[in-house]
Protein backbone atom coordinates (compact mmCIF):
# COMPACT_ATOMS: atom_id res chain seq x y z
CA UNK A 1 0.00 0.00 0.00
CA UNK A 2 1.31 3.44 -0.94
CA UNK A 3 0.63 6.46 1.28
CA UNK A 4 0.75 10.08 0.12
CA UNK A 5 0.39 12.93 2.61
CA UNK A 6 0.30 16.65 1.91
CA UNK A 7 0.35 19.06 4.83
CA UNK A 8 0.00 22.78 4.19
CA UNK A 9 -0.82 25.87 6.22
CA UNK A 10 -3.57 28.20 5.02
CA UNK A 11 -3.99 31.78 6.26
CA UNK A 12 -7.73 31.41 6.90
CA UNK A 13 -10.14 30.32 9.59
CA UNK A 14 -10.25 26.52 9.94
CA UNK A 15 -14.06 26.39 9.79
CA UNK A 16 -14.08 28.43 6.58
CA UNK A 17 -11.49 26.12 5.03
CA UNK A 18 -13.56 23.09 6.03
CA UNK A 19 -16.71 24.57 4.48
CA UNK A 20 -14.91 24.86 1.14
CA UNK A 21 -12.66 21.80 1.11
CA UNK A 22 -15.17 19.54 2.84
CA UNK A 23 -18.02 20.34 0.44
CA UNK A 24 -18.34 16.97 -1.32
CA UNK A 25 -20.53 18.47 -4.05
CA UNK A 26 -18.30 21.45 -4.78
CA UNK A 27 -16.44 20.02 -7.79
CA UNK A 28 -16.98 22.15 -10.89
CA UNK A 29 -16.93 21.11 -14.53
CA UNK A 30 -13.94 22.57 -16.37
CA UNK A 31 -10.41 21.68 -17.38
CA UNK A 32 -9.95 17.92 -17.12
CA UNK A 33 -13.40 17.47 -15.53
CA UNK A 34 -16.06 17.16 -18.24
CA UNK A 35 -19.05 16.20 -16.07
CA UNK A 36 -20.01 15.94 -12.39
CA UNK A 37 -22.94 14.37 -10.58
CA UNK A 38 -23.74 14.04 -6.87
CA UNK A 39 -26.22 11.52 -5.46
CA UNK A 40 -27.34 11.76 -1.83
CA UNK A 41 -25.99 13.92 0.95
CA UNK A 42 -23.84 13.46 4.01
CA UNK A 43 -22.00 10.23 4.76
CA UNK A 44 -22.83 7.74 2.05
CA UNK A 45 -23.18 10.38 -0.70
CA UNK A 46 -21.67 9.31 -4.02
CA UNK A 47 -20.14 11.64 -6.58
CA UNK A 48 -19.25 10.77 -10.15
CA UNK A 49 -16.48 12.80 -11.76
CA UNK A 50 -16.02 12.32 -15.51
CA UNK A 51 -12.47 12.99 -16.65
CA UNK A 52 -9.73 11.54 -18.81
CA UNK A 53 -12.10 9.39 -20.82
CA UNK A 54 -13.51 7.68 -17.75
CA UNK A 55 -15.27 8.17 -14.46
CA UNK A 56 -14.09 8.38 -10.88
CA UNK A 57 -16.87 7.32 -8.52
CA UNK A 58 -16.28 8.35 -4.90
CA UNK A 59 -18.23 7.80 -1.70
CA UNK A 60 -18.10 10.07 1.35
CA UNK A 61 -17.23 7.71 4.23
CA UNK A 62 -16.67 10.15 7.07
CA UNK A 63 -17.73 13.74 7.75
CA UNK A 64 -17.43 15.59 11.05
CA UNK A 65 -17.88 19.37 10.91
CA UNK A 66 -16.95 19.73 14.60
CA UNK A 67 -13.67 17.82 14.33
CA UNK A 68 -13.09 19.25 10.81
CA UNK A 69 -12.47 15.83 9.29
CA UNK A 70 -13.80 14.05 6.22
CA UNK A 71 -12.85 10.92 4.33
CA UNK A 72 -13.78 9.31 1.05
CA UNK A 73 -12.90 6.36 -1.17
CA UNK A 74 -12.96 5.53 -4.86
CA UNK A 75 -15.52 2.83 -5.58
CA UNK A 76 -14.70 1.90 -9.18
CA UNK A 77 -11.49 0.12 -10.11
CA UNK A 78 -11.93 1.10 -13.79
CA UNK A 79 -11.30 4.79 -12.97
CA UNK A 80 -8.77 6.70 -15.15
CA UNK A 81 -6.48 7.48 -12.20
CA UNK A 82 -3.38 5.32 -11.65
CA UNK A 83 -4.75 3.98 -8.34
CA UNK A 84 -6.81 1.12 -6.97
CA UNK A 85 -8.12 0.42 -3.45
CA UNK A 86 -7.95 4.18 -2.83
CA UNK A 87 -9.12 5.92 0.32
CA UNK A 88 -8.36 9.37 1.63
CA UNK A 89 -8.82 11.45 4.77
CA UNK A 90 -8.60 15.21 5.26
CA UNK A 91 -8.09 16.78 8.67
CA UNK A 92 -8.02 20.52 9.32
CA UNK A 93 -6.45 21.87 12.51
CA UNK A 94 -6.84 25.46 13.70
CA UNK A 95 -3.57 27.24 14.48
CA UNK A 96 -5.35 30.35 15.72
CA UNK A 97 -8.30 32.40 14.52
CA UNK A 98 -7.06 32.96 10.97
CA UNK A 99 -4.63 30.14 10.26
CA UNK A 100 -5.00 26.40 9.96
CA UNK A 101 -3.17 23.32 8.77
CA UNK A 102 -4.65 20.96 6.21
CA UNK A 103 -3.44 17.36 6.40
CA UNK A 104 -4.64 15.38 3.36
CA UNK A 105 -3.56 11.77 3.29
CA UNK A 106 -4.46 8.90 1.01
CA UNK A 107 -3.51 5.29 0.60
CA UNK A 108 -3.79 3.17 -2.51
CA UNK A 109 -2.16 0.57 -4.70
CA UNK A 110 -0.57 1.91 -7.90
CA UNK A 111 -2.40 0.80 -11.05
CA UNK A 112 -0.90 0.99 -14.54
CA UNK A 113 1.97 3.17 -13.30
CA UNK A 114 4.87 2.86 -10.91
CA UNK A 115 4.58 4.09 -7.34
CA UNK A 116 6.36 7.40 -8.02
CA UNK A 117 4.11 8.29 -10.97
CA UNK A 118 0.91 7.33 -9.13
CA UNK A 119 2.02 9.27 -6.05
CA UNK A 120 2.73 12.35 -8.18
CA UNK A 121 -0.84 12.30 -9.56
CA UNK A 122 -2.36 11.93 -6.09
CA UNK A 123 -0.12 14.64 -4.63
CA UNK A 124 -1.18 16.94 -7.48
CA UNK A 125 -4.86 16.37 -6.66
CA UNK A 126 -4.24 17.27 -3.02
CA UNK A 127 -2.12 20.36 -3.68
CA UNK A 128 -4.59 21.48 -6.37
CA UNK A 129 -7.51 21.12 -3.95
CA UNK A 130 -5.70 23.14 -1.30
CA UNK A 131 -4.69 25.82 -3.85
CA UNK A 132 -8.31 26.03 -5.04
CA UNK A 133 -9.46 26.51 -1.45
CA UNK A 134 -6.96 29.35 -0.99
CA UNK A 135 -8.24 30.98 -4.20
CA UNK A 136 -11.88 30.64 -3.13
CA UNK A 137 -11.14 32.19 0.26
CA UNK A 138 -8.83 34.88 -1.17
CA UNK A 139 -5.81 33.94 0.91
Amino acid sequence: MTIVTVEETIAANANDVFKVLGDFGRIKVGGAITAFELEGEGVGAVRTITMGGGQVIERLNEYDSEKLVFGYSILNEDNPLPVSNYSSRVEITANGENECTVNWSGNFEPKGADEAAASKVVRGIYTGGIAGTRKTLGC
